[in-house]
């Protein structure tokens, strides 16, 4: 975001930054669709706000037969409850925090068992006293213990806690492969809105421009996973092997003719666009792995540590 007053007043930079040097931050929580991959929910604050305020903000929308799935930040006792309450489920990995025991509870297999979690005797920081005793005070929780041998994926053993309790009907296998699919809609996901669609730097000058721009980032984004579905079910492929740079790319080219069509021929380009999205294949890639390093160089300039018109003035005198 453009760095002004109002921006800074409603979505105020980092505090370790210097008055001046920094540039207004927010933060964007966003629910994906495992099966499309399109957006479902979203919520949008300053950078202050806990990421867990906002994901609970998010649990109000939640339906019946509805599965959340979320990394350990989410393996707490609230969110779980909170999921619950809402006639949803959950699939979390074990907060880091929690202590499991699989010699108690109820035994369900080799690392798969039924315990009873009780409420925490203090209120979370992110939740508000109300809120807090609002919450059961005891839910039935299955925790699974599961060994990943996947070359590429760390770490190499996991624990599950879910409210999903029938092990007939969601096995740890099938919840071995859901919570495999969290890596696609969370990251690769949110990295094409980011990076894909340039949604990293937002230039609106105001905050209410600021919320325009990333929402209409979303409603592109769900237009792209519109065609890509679209384009799946005129094929034998699935919608989450499509490239979504291709249809972005593809999109951009049809667009001119689309304009200038008339309603007779506009149908024809449509289907002609699917064709070739459906073509639009990502390679099967399960054991890459790539290094998180940064090929480009920096340039060899210093960071900003004064404003920038205390800079200007220097420079002039």
């Amino acid at each position: 975001m453009l760095c002004n007053a109002d921006n800074q007043a409603v979505y105020p930079q980092l505090s370790s930054q210097k008055a001046g040097c920094g540039f207004p931050i927010a933060r964007l929580v966003v629910w994906f669709c495992i099966t499309t991959g399109a957006v479902l929910e979203a919520a949008i604050a300053p950078f202050a706000t806990s990421e867990w305020q906002l994901s609970r903000q998010l649990y109000a929308q939640l339906s019946p037969d509805d599965v959340v799935v979320a990394d350990s930040a989410y393996g707490t006792y609230a969110d779980l409850a909170r999921v619950k309450a809402a006639g949803a489920d959950g699939v979390f990995r074990k907060h880091h925090a929690r202590r499991c025991d699989f010699r108690r509870g109820k035994k369900l297999g080799i690392g798969d068992h039924l315990v009873v979690w009780h409420r925490p005797t203090t209120c979370p920081k992110s939740m508000t006293q109300e809120e807090f005793e609002a919450l059961p005070t005891a839910l039935e929780v299955r925790e699974v213990h599961l060994l990943i041998q996947q070359p590429g994926f760390r770490p190499s053993q996991i624990i599950l806690v879910t409210t999903l309790i029938d092990p007939k009907r969601y096995t740890k296998a099938k919840l071995a492969q859901l919570y495999q699919l969290r890596w696609q809609a969370a990251e690769v996901n949110l990295r094409h809105l980011k990076t894909t669609l340039n949604m990293e730097l937002i230039t609106a000058k105001t905050p209410q421009m600021v919320r325009k721009d990333l929402w209409m980032h979303l409603l592109a984004y769900n237009l792209l996973r519109t065609l890509m579905w679209q384009a799946s079910e005129h094929s034998a492929v699935s919608a989450s092997r499509l490239s979504l740079q291709g249809t972005r790319q593809q999109l951009n080219h049809f667009r001119p003719e689309l304009a200038r069509a008339k309603p007779s021929q506009r149908k024809r380009l449509c289907q002609a666009l699917l064709t070739i999205v459906a073509t639009l294949l990502v390679p099967l890639r399960p054991l890459r792995r790539e290094p998180r390093v940064v090929k480009r160089r920096p340039k060899p300039f210093p960071r900003m540590q004064q404003p920038r018109s205390v800079l200007k003035a220097r420079l002039a005198a």
